[in-house]
């Protein structure tokens, strides 16, 4: 249950600030209303839902500030992975990566900016999963989450793909190589223009 609600909020069907109707989700995901009662506690308490009292439940909304903030930590621990997954990948994990490169090129040569959206996701889940650091692992799903709506504004930007296309290629150029200093470094310079583009965001008050 709580999986289903997070993946709507990670793929934009559910937007911040937005009421979570119990008697609507439980039809939505075919579930009773107590387990979506439940779901929605575990999701308040990673941050990704609101529950105010006498009101039930809204999508989080998150300030720039905390998205920057988040971007930050992200930084740190996407570093990691891309090290980790530079020193351990087999074969067939690179080839993956490969494909997942030429995917997001054919989406910014198309202009299909959902498309490159959704592979930015796989991509960056992809070499955490590889990397092998489960807390690392875990601790990225939970902070992706908090500030997805970012992730999708950034994607849509005018000229981001293009931007950070080359970004997401130098990862996959240094994984692939089993350069772990430079798929760290390039990690973290990708979340470094990250960052960038969130303080060109206008605050957004709750």
């Amino acid at each position: 249950m709580s999986s289903g609600i997070r993946q709507a909020l990670s793929e934009g069907d559910l937007v911040p600030g937005q009421r979570l109707v119990e008697q609507e989700l439980s039809e939505t995901f075919h579930a009773t209303r107590g387990c979506v009662r439940e779901a929605l506690q575990d999701l308040a308490a990673e941050g990704l839902v609101e529950l105010v009292p006498r009101r039930g439940a809204r999508v989080r909304v998150v300030s720039v500030e905390e998205a920057i903030q988040i971007a930050e930590c992200r930084a740190v621990l996407e570093g990691l992975c891309a090290r980790r997954a530079a020193q351990r990948t087999s074969t067939e994990q690179r080839e993956s990566l490969r494909e997942i490169g030429d995917s997001m090129r054919e989406a910014v040569t198309g202009g299909d900016l959902n498309a490159y959206s959704a592979l930015n996701r796989r991509l960056h889940s992809r070499i955490a999963e590889m990397s092998g650091q489960k807390v690392a692992d875990g601790l990225l799903d939970r902070l992706k989450g908090q500030m997805v709506r970012y992730q999708f504004r950034l994607a849509l930007r005018p000229g981001r793909p293009t931007k950070s296309l080359p970004q997401h290629l130098a990862i996959i150029e240094a994984i692939v190589a089993g350069d772990g200093p430079a798929a760290e470094a390039a990690a973290r310079a990708h979340l470094a223009s990250v960052i960038e583009e969130l303080q060109a965001t206008p605050a957004v008050t709750s």
